[in-house]
């Protein structure tokens, strides 16, 4: 009998999906709220620094997701294998998956002695700025390897549909870093004041305890082995060239809000630094949707159950957006909190003239992050890397085209980021509905199952 006629997202959906999701949220958050005490103590520090905090942050997401693929890749395989009931095909291509995110950590720690300089330049970052955020910038990337590992781990165990395992190591991770982040932020006892150096430190030691937690659990569930098909290397890699072209323009246009805000002025750089951790928080909170979207998608679209991999679609969408508009109506409430909590004071005008329109960004954030990961279920990489070319190729034009010394330059800034996923969200949901003839939730020629 089908495993997936089974399934308790064909009775309960909507319990099922916030089941799903609920251990994501958390698990999701607690980096970016690593990211926010972070922010709040280096803040202490004066602008500069914070400057720089926000530089280094953003040349780390650059690099790491350029080899995001790999935990995506990992986690519709295995999704798909697993409502097919391929449980060695599981065990394959998530042992893969770590081979290949082991190598392309190597890769980054050699771009840690090579690039940094190049990557804060690329970044704007001011005089004043540079030297400390090249310095976080290379402490940061020797936890690259774990980092990547991580990720490949945590699709693994998604795919499987297991939440609760990836939400221990997160929540473990975190722990261990805010606890590390103000004896080796300010100093305590014989142990010298890093200052923004130390920030990264805390990130790297809790990195390595968590993937060797992580690993104990994945020999455990699903297990590894070493046989590797080449048409299952082939899978992967194809999946990257997609999806590191998708990644890549994310990241660079991120980057390149980042640029423009410091390329303003430091205060406009602090202020950046604090509303865009501040999103991202937001952001990844509506994300958790989209890996429950991904998980149940593929495990449908593998059993052969289009019907139910659209209904899993429509819920996960209608959910999504509601916490986006959630978050956004509580980012409003709180604004004065948050700029006492996370804004130096010299950058409160700055951020005063922006944070509305980065509330407003978050339930359209909502919708492209649930629309991507519905789109990773389905394997349809393609239309994901066309939708960011369009996205990105006008939102950026908007963003080069900026007057860096207008009154309202900031301003600008965060209209040109609510642009961009006000056009990634609309590409993701044209796919769905009404979709092309050939969109893979209209029809798609999937393999029975085991």
């Amino acid at each position: 009998m089908n495993v997936a006629t089974q399934h308790p997202f064909l009775t309960r959906p909507r319990r099922t999906v916030l089941a799903l999701t609920l251990p994501v949220v958390i698990s999701q958050i607690a980096e970016p709220l690593t990211g926010l005490v972070d922010t709040a103590f280096v803040a202490r520090l004066g602008a500069p620094p914070l400057a720089a905090l926000g530089v280094g942050g953003s040349a780390i997401s650059l690099l790491l997701w350029t080899f995001y693929f790999l935990g995506i890749s990992t986690m519709t395989e295995v999704a798909q294998a697993f409502g097919r009931g391929q449980l060695a095909r599981v065990r394959q291509i998530t042992s893969l998956g770590l081979l290949l995110a082991g190598a392309a950590g190597v890769l980054m720690l050699l771009a840690g002695l090579l690039g940094p300089d190049l990557l804060a330049q690329f970044l704007g970052a001011a005089p004043e700025v540079h030297d400390l955020a090249v310095t976080y910038i290379r402490v940061r990337l020797l936890g690259a390897p774990a980092v990547l590992l991580t990720m490949v781990g945590f699709g693994a165990l998604r795919g499987l549909q297991d939440m609760r395992t990836p939400l221990r190591v997160a929540v473990i991770v975190n722990v261990i870093n805010i606890l590390l982040d103000l004896p080796f932020i300010y100093g305590l006892g014989p142990l010298p004041a890093l200052g923004v150096a130390g920030a990264a430190l805390a990130s790297v030691i809790a990195q390595y305890l968590g993937l060797a937690m992580l690993m104990l659990q994945l020999r455990r569930r699903p297990g590894l082995g070493w046989y590797f098909d080449r048409e299952d290397i082939l899978q992967l890699l194809r999946a990257g060239r997609d999806l590191v072209v998708r990644s890549g323009l994310l990241t660079v246009f991120l980057l390149l809000s980042t640029r423009v805000a410091n390329q303003i002025g430091p205060e406009a750089g602090a202020a950046h630094q604090a509303m865009r951790t501040l999103w991202l928080f937001g952001s990844w909170l509506s994300d958790a949707f989209g890996t429950s979207a991904q998980s149940l998608v593929g495990y449908f679209l593998g059993a052969a159950q289009l019907r139910q991999a659209r209904r899993a679609a429509a819920v996960t969408i209608l959910q999504g957006l509601a916490t986006g508009v959630a978050l956004c109506l509580l980012c409003l409430l709180a604004t004065s909190l948050v700029r006492e909590v996370f804004v130096p004071p010299e950058a409160a005008a700055t951020f005063n003239s922006a944070w509305l329109v980065a509330a407003l960004t978050l339930p359209l954030a909502a919708l492209a992050f649930v629309t991507d990961g519905i789109h990773w279920g389905t394997g349809d990489y393609p239309w994901l890397r066309n939708g960011m070319i369009v996205s990105t190729g006008i939102a950026a034009a908007v963003l080069l085209l900026t007057d860096t010394s207008a009154p309202q330059a900031f301003l600008l800034v965060w209209l040109a980021l609510f642009l961009w996923l006000a056009l990634r969200s609309l590409f993701g949901l044209l796919r769905i509905w009404p979709g092309h003839v050939r969109a893979p939730l209209r029809h798609m020629r999937v393999p029975e199952p085991a």
